[in-house]
């Protein structure tokens, strides 16, 4: 559920509808709500910032 939401914050073109935020509403209070939202802003914040001004990785997370 959250990492659907996620993507529908992240990629272009998806969006959180009413029917979907109430499926999330299932699961999380409202205050829940918020802060998911704002992780996943913030994470979506910091990848466009990040990207053009090459702040590199800390390493936790190492891809092939």
């Amino acid at each position: 559920m959250v990492i659907e939401y996620g993507e529908r914050m992240t990629i272009t073109g998806q969006s959180v509808d009413d029917e979907f935020f109430a499926k999330m509403r299932e699961h999380f209070s409202e205050s829940e709500v918020v802060e998911i939202t704002a992780g996943i802003a913030m994470e979506n914040f910091r990848s466009k910032f990040n990207a053009p001004l090459k702040v590199a990785s800390q390493g936790f997370c190492l891809l092939p």
